[in-house]
C-alpha cells in the first residue's frame, strides 16, 4: 500500500497535520476511529467522503512513521 499518494500535508490546514486527500480529516482521526472500536465500514459510512483505501493508506502511513521512528532509536 502506498500512502503517498492519499496522505497529504498543508500547511493552512489541521496545522499542517497529515490529513487524507486534502480533505480535512486526519491519519489521527481514522487511528483515533479505528481505535474506539469502528470498523472502515463504520467510518466510511460515517464519512461518504472516505473510502476504505483512504484508511488503508491512514494504516500504512503510521506504520511507515513507526518504522521510522523505531528505526532512529536504534
Amino acid at each position: 500500500m502506498s500512502w503517498q499518494n492519499i496522505i497529504t500535508f498543508e500547511s493552512g490546514k489541521r496545522s499542517g497535520k497529515p490529513c487524507i486527500r486534502g480533505l480535512r480529516i486526519t491519519v489521527y482521526d481514522i487511528l483515533e476511529y479505528l481505535a474506539s472500536g469502528m470498523t472502515p465500514d463504520e467510518i466510511v459510512a460515517d464519512f461518504p467522503e472516505l473510502t476504505t483505501e483512504d484508511i488503508r493508506a491512514a494504516l500504512a502511513f503510521a506504520a511507515d512513521r513507526e518504522r521510522r521512528i523505531a528505526g532512529d532509536a536504534a
